[in-house]
């Protein structure tokens, strides 16, 4: 899985360099005094810069979006400050994504990354059957009103079937949809705590005690119930089940 992303990753600029033969990437000059100069050539830089922009172009293509904003927003509904941390709840984004991207990573691996390395393939022909299982995935999560939006500020009037979508287009309809969904999640995953906190505050008020922090009683309530009711059970389940394939 993680190699089927790795080598992905990597296969978009190396071909591209590799035509480009008469241009190595570290060029060795020798002075006048016997020193020798070492010098970079615009190829490095530019694999350099392919390979930062990647990482962040296949976390918008996956479901870490969804799901990191979803964690924070529980985590702000608990009231724990920094509990868990933003290491960990990173951690649990990451590896809850590779456990739904499976599906998509082995097709990948199996329709394009193995046969390419076999030669079996050519480079072109690798790169559209293996973006083809993420596009099918994004199309499954974004709603057609967000597409039509970007189609039309693109300037794309007639859009007859899915696979007519830009992959442009359909980049941004899928962030503009995973971001709309977690706060629906969200929203769902604060009422509870939000209630909590009401009735605890109109407690404190009643008993005169308004100088107690409403939120400071309520906290070990609030993770009392999410303890009891296996929330981290449910939510993970939950969120996992909502990517529709």
């Amino acid at each position: 899985m993680m190699r089927s992303l790795l080598m992905l990753a990597l296969l978009v600029p190396l071909p591209v360099f590799a035509q480009q033969a008469g241009l190595p990437a570290i060029t060795v000059e020798t002075g006048a005094g016997g020193a020798s100069e070492y010098t970079l050539s615009i190829q490095l830089l530019a694999l350099m810069t392919v390979l930062t922009l990647l990482p962040a172009m296949l976390l918008g293509m996956t479901a870490f979006t969804r799901i990191i904003i979803v964690l924070a927003i529980l985590r702000q509904a608990l009231g724990t400050g920094s509990a868990p941390s933003n290491q960990v709840l990173l951690s649990i984004a990451l590896f809850l994504t590779l456990f739904i991207m499976f599906p998509v990573l082995q097709t990948v691996n199996t329709q394009a990354l193995t046969p390419y390395l076999a030669g079996d393939m050519p480079f072109t022909e690798a790169i559209s059957v293996g973006f083809s299982p993420f596009r099918d995935f994004m199309l499954a999560q974004t709603r057609e009103a967000d597409i039509a939006m970007f189609a039309g500020i693109a300037g794309i009037n007639s859009l007859e079937s899915p696979e007519d979508v830009p992959f442009f287009v359909l980049m941004a309809s899928f962030l503009t949809s995973e971001l709309k969904t977690a706060f629906q999640i969200g929203f769902l995953l604060f009422i509870p705590f939000v209630v909590i906190d009401l009735v605890v505050a109109s407690i404190l008020m009643s008993l005169g005690m308004m100088m107690l922090s409403p939120m400071l009683v309520s906290l070990p309530f609030k993770i009392m119930l999410f303890v009891l009711v296996d929330g981290w059970v449910l939510l993970m389940g939950s969120l996992a089940a909502s990517f529709t394939t």
